[in-house]
Protein backbone atom coordinates (compact mmCIF):
# COMPACT_ATOMS: atom_id res chain seq x y z
CA UNK A 1 0.00 0.00 0.00
CA UNK A 2 0.76 3.55 -1.12
CA UNK A 3 2.73 5.45 1.57
CA UNK A 4 0.25 8.60 0.66
CA UNK A 5 -2.97 5.93 1.17
CA UNK A 6 -5.58 7.00 3.29
CA UNK A 7 -7.71 3.72 3.21
CA UNK A 8 -9.95 3.52 6.18
CA UNK A 9 -9.30 6.68 7.19
CA UNK A 10 -11.56 9.76 8.25
CA UNK A 11 -10.74 13.49 7.81
CA UNK A 12 -12.66 16.14 8.13
CA UNK A 13 -11.59 19.14 6.10
CA UNK A 14 -13.28 22.99 7.24
CA UNK A 15 -13.84 25.41 4.51
CA UNK A 16 -15.01 22.34 1.78
CA UNK A 17 -17.23 24.22 -0.05
CA UNK A 18 -14.70 25.58 -2.49
CA UNK A 19 -11.43 26.30 -3.27
CA UNK A 20 -8.35 25.16 -1.10
CA UNK A 21 -10.54 23.62 1.24
CA UNK A 22 -12.62 21.48 -1.63
CA UNK A 23 -9.30 20.55 -3.82
CA UNK A 24 -7.92 18.81 -0.21
CA UNK A 25 -11.52 17.08 0.55
CA UNK A 26 -11.55 15.77 -3.29
CA UNK A 27 -8.03 14.88 -2.96
CA UNK A 28 -8.26 12.83 0.46
CA UNK A 29 -11.13 11.06 -0.82
CA UNK A 30 -9.59 9.96 -3.92
CA UNK A 31 -6.96 8.50 -1.39
CA UNK A 32 -8.80 6.62 0.34
CA UNK A 33 -10.25 8.79 3.00
CA UNK A 34 -14.00 9.49 4.37
CA UNK A 35 -14.30 12.94 4.37
CA UNK A 36 -16.04 15.35 6.49
CA UNK A 37 -17.07 18.56 4.70
CA UNK A 38 -17.44 21.82 6.46
CA UNK A 39 -18.57 24.96 5.88
CA UNK A 40 -21.66 27.10 5.69
CA UNK A 41 -22.79 26.78 2.45
CA UNK A 42 -24.70 23.05 2.65
CA UNK A 43 -25.72 23.35 -0.99
CA UNK A 44 -22.12 24.18 -2.63
CA UNK A 45 -20.92 21.29 0.61
CA UNK A 46 -23.61 18.73 -1.35
CA UNK A 47 -22.36 19.21 -4.63
CA UNK A 48 -18.46 18.45 -3.42
CA UNK A 49 -20.19 15.48 -1.62
CA UNK A 50 -21.87 14.14 -5.08
CA UNK A 51 -18.66 14.93 -6.91
CA UNK A 52 -16.97 12.51 -4.51
CA UNK A 53 -19.50 9.89 -4.22
CA UNK A 54 -19.79 9.47 -7.94
CA UNK A 55 -15.91 8.80 -7.85
CA UNK A 56 -16.71 5.89 -5.33
CA UNK A 57 -15.73 8.07 -2.22
CA UNK A 58 -17.65 8.55 0.77
CA UNK A 59 -18.59 12.04 2.64
CA UNK A 60 -20.75 13.47 5.23
CA UNK A 61 -22.13 17.00 5.57
CA UNK A 62 -22.27 18.97 7.98
CA UNK A 63 -23.18 22.53 7.16
CA UNK A 64 -21.80 25.42 10.02
CA UNK A 65 -20.84 28.52 10.76
CA UNK A 66 -17.29 28.30 12.67
CA UNK A 67 -16.89 32.22 13.91
CA UNK A 68 -20.15 31.60 16.18
CA UNK A 69 -18.88 30.10 19.52
CA UNK A 70 -20.92 26.73 19.71
CA UNK A 71 -19.44 25.90 16.19
CA UNK A 72 -17.30 23.51 17.48
CA UNK A 73 -19.29 22.03 19.76
CA UNK A 74 -21.92 21.26 17.78
CA UNK A 75 -19.64 20.30 14.69
CA UNK A 76 -18.11 17.28 17.16
CA UNK A 77 -21.62 15.74 18.18
CA UNK A 78 -22.93 15.39 14.26
CA UNK A 79 -19.04 14.06 12.89
CA UNK A 80 -20.41 10.28 12.00
CA UNK A 81 -17.53 8.56 13.43
CA UNK A 82 -15.32 7.98 16.71
CA UNK A 83 -12.01 8.62 15.71
CA UNK A 84 -10.78 11.58 13.41
CA UNK A 85 -7.36 10.28 11.22
CA UNK A 86 -7.29 13.98 9.60
CA UNK A 87 -8.24 17.20 10.90
CA UNK A 88 -7.12 20.33 8.05
CA UNK A 89 -8.52 23.25 9.72
CA UNK A 90 -8.56 25.53 6.14
CA UNK A 91 -11.86 27.63 6.58
CA UNK A 92 -10.53 31.38 7.12
CA UNK A 93 -10.29 34.55 5.25
CA UNK A 94 -9.97 38.47 5.41
CA UNK A 95 -12.69 40.79 3.98
CA UNK A 96 -10.69 44.36 4.08
CA UNK A 97 -7.29 46.02 3.82
CA UNK A 98 -6.89 49.00 6.36
CA UNK A 99 -3.36 50.51 8.00
CA UNK A 100 -3.30 50.17 11.76
CA UNK A 101 -3.91 53.52 12.43
CA UNK A 102 -7.23 54.06 11.13
CA UNK A 103 -8.26 50.16 11.83
CA UNK A 104 -11.46 49.81 13.60
CA UNK A 105 -11.04 46.79 16.73
CA UNK A 106 -14.21 45.25 15.58
CA UNK A 107 -12.54 43.94 12.26
CA UNK A 108 -9.31 42.91 13.94
CA UNK A 109 -11.38 40.66 16.66
CA UNK A 110 -13.64 39.58 13.84
CA UNK A 111 -10.38 38.45 11.47
CA UNK A 112 -8.37 36.66 14.37
CA UNK A 113 -12.09 35.23 15.48
CA UNK A 114 -12.35 33.21 12.13
CA UNK A 115 -8.61 32.60 11.48
CA UNK A 116 -7.64 31.77 15.12
CA UNK A 117 -10.20 31.71 17.85
CA UNK A 118 -12.59 28.66 15.72
CA UNK A 119 -9.10 26.59 14.74
CA UNK A 120 -8.49 26.64 18.71
CA UNK A 121 -11.59 25.67 19.37
CA UNK A 122 -12.76 22.75 16.34
CA UNK A 123 -9.15 21.28 17.70
CA UNK A 124 -9.71 21.35 21.30
CA UNK A 125 -13.40 19.87 20.55
CA UNK A 126 -11.44 17.22 18.50
CA UNK A 127 -8.53 16.46 20.10
CA UNK A 128 -10.24 13.16 21.69
CA UNK A 129 -10.90 11.46 18.25
CA UNK A 130 -7.24 12.39 17.11
CA UNK A 131 -5.75 10.55 19.58
CA UNK A 132 -8.05 7.43 19.16
CA UNK A 133 -7.01 7.19 15.91
CA UNK A 134 -3.48 6.31 16.94
CA UNK A 135 -2.24 8.33 13.97
CA UNK A 136 -3.56 11.84 13.74
CA UNK A 137 -3.01 14.73 11.91
CA UNK A 138 -3.55 18.43 11.88
CA UNK A 139 -3.26 20.41 9.57
CA UNK A 140 -3.42 23.93 9.87
CA UNK A 141 -4.07 26.04 6.83
CA UNK A 142 -2.14 29.26 7.38
CA UNK A 143 -0.69 31.78 5.01
CA UNK A 144 2.85 33.32 3.71
CA UNK A 145 0.70 36.78 5.43
CA UNK A 146 2.12 35.31 8.76
CA UNK A 147 5.17 35.13 7.65
CA UNK A 148 6.12 37.98 6.21
CA UNK A 149 4.80 42.02 6.97
CA UNK A 150 1.27 41.99 5.91
CA UNK A 151 1.09 46.19 5.56
CA UNK A 152 -2.90 47.33 5.86
CA UNK A 153 -3.32 43.59 6.44
CA UNK A 154 -1.97 43.64 9.70
CA UNK A 155 -4.58 41.72 11.25
CA UNK A 156 -4.77 38.79 8.70
CA UNK A 157 -0.88 38.93 9.04
CA UNK A 158 -1.45 38.62 13.10
CA UNK A 159 -3.80 35.77 13.10
CA UNK A 160 -1.88 33.33 10.63
CA UNK A 161 1.38 34.05 12.52
CA UNK A 162 -0.51 33.16 15.81
CA UNK A 163 -1.99 30.39 14.41
CA UNK A 164 1.71 28.75 13.07
CA UNK A 165 2.82 29.61 16.64
CA UNK A 166 -0.19 27.39 18.29
CA UNK A 167 0.26 24.86 15.89
CA UNK A 168 4.17 24.48 16.97
CA UNK A 169 2.80 24.75 20.30
CA UNK A 170 0.12 22.00 19.88
CA UNK A 171 2.31 19.59 17.91
CA UNK A 172 5.20 18.89 21.03
CA UNK A 173 1.95 18.91 23.51
CA UNK A 174 0.47 15.88 21.24
CA UNK A 175 3.43 14.40 20.00
CA UNK A 176 3.55 11.34 22.59
CA UNK A 177 -0.52 10.84 22.09
CA UNK A 178 0.56 9.84 18.74
CA UNK A 179 -0.78 13.42 16.42
CA UNK A 180 0.92 15.43 14.31
CA UNK A 181 0.42 18.97 13.95
CA UNK A 182 1.61 21.07 10.74
CA UNK A 183 1.33 24.60 9.57
CA UNK A 184 0.56 24.35 5.18
CA UNK A 185 1.50 27.88 3.70
CA UNK A 186 0.18 28.84 0.71
CA UNK A 187 1.55 31.92 -1.33
CA UNK A 188 -0.96 33.48 -3.56
CA UNK A 189 -3.54 30.70 -4.54
CA UNK A 190 -6.09 30.86 -7.73
CA UNK A 191 -8.92 31.12 -6.07
CA UNK A 192 -12.23 33.39 -5.97
CA UNK A 193 -10.85 35.21 -2.72
CA UNK A 194 -8.01 36.24 -4.74
CA UNK A 195 -10.17 37.13 -8.24
CA UNK A 196 -9.91 41.16 -6.64
CA UNK A 197 -6.21 40.60 -7.43
CA UNK A 198 -6.93 40.16 -11.36
CA UNK A 199 -9.36 42.43 -11.71
CA UNK A 200 -6.98 44.17 -13.99
CA UNK A 201 -3.65 43.29 -15.78
CA UNK A 202 -1.91 45.92 -13.23
CA UNK A 203 -3.05 44.60 -10.01
CA UNK A 204 -2.04 41.05 -11.59
CA UNK A 205 1.54 41.90 -11.71
CA UNK A 206 1.78 43.42 -9.14
CA UNK A 207 0.38 40.42 -7.46
CA UNK A 208 2.99 38.44 -9.20
CA UNK A 209 6.26 40.71 -9.22
CA UNK A 210 7.42 39.10 -6.17
CA UNK A 211 7.09 35.76 -6.75
CA UNK A 212 9.78 33.93 -8.62
CA UNK A 213 7.90 31.20 -11.03
CA UNK A 214 5.75 34.16 -12.12
CA UNK A 215 2.32 32.70 -12.06
CA UNK A 216 -0.36 31.80 -9.68
CA UNK A 217 -0.64 28.87 -7.56
CA UNK A 218 -3.39 25.93 -8.07
CA UNK A 219 -5.65 24.73 -5.30
CA UNK A 220 -4.49 21.23 -6.14
CA UNK A 221 -1.49 21.91 -6.11
CA UNK A 222 -2.18 22.96 -1.98
CA UNK A 223 -4.09 19.86 -2.11
CA UNK A 224 -0.85 17.64 -2.89
CA UNK A 225 0.63 19.50 0.01
CA UNK A 226 -1.82 18.33 2.59
CA UNK A 227 -1.94 14.91 0.96
CA UNK A 228 1.36 14.80 2.04
CA UNK A 229 0.98 15.98 5.89
CA UNK A 230 -1.89 13.41 5.70
CA UNK A 231 -0.55 10.64 5.22
CA UNK A 232 2.32 8.42 6.16
CA UNK A 233 4.80 10.06 3.99
CA UNK A 234 5.38 13.15 6.58
CA UNK A 235 5.12 10.68 9.47
CA UNK A 236 8.15 11.95 11.20
CA UNK A 237 7.14 15.31 10.44
CA UNK A 238 5.69 17.58 13.56
CA UNK A 239 5.38 21.38 14.60
CA UNK A 240 6.70 22.68 10.74
CA UNK A 241 5.89 24.96 8.14
CA UNK A 242 5.68 23.49 4.53
CA UNK A 243 5.32 26.31 2.73
CA UNK A 244 4.06 26.94 -1.31
CA UNK A 245 4.77 29.55 -2.55
CA UNK A 246 6.34 29.41 -6.01
CA UNK A 247 9.39 31.19 -4.07
CA UNK A 248 7.55 34.55 -2.51
CA UNK A 249 9.08 33.96 1.03
CA UNK A 250 12.60 33.24 -0.38
CA UNK A 251 12.61 37.05 -1.83
CA UNK A 252 15.04 39.06 -0.21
Amino acid sequence: MSEKSLAGRNALVTGASRGIGRSIAISLSENGAHVILVARNAELLNEVKAEIESMGGSAQVIAADLALEEAAEQIAQQIDVDSLNVLVNNAGGNSFMSPVQSMRLSGWRKTLNLNLDSIVALTQALIPRLVNSGNGSVINVASVAGLNSSPFMSHYGAAKAALISFSRSLAVELAAQGVRVNSLVPGWIETDLTDFLRDTKEAEAGALARVPMARWGRPEEIADAALFLASDSSSFMTGQELIVDGGLTAMP
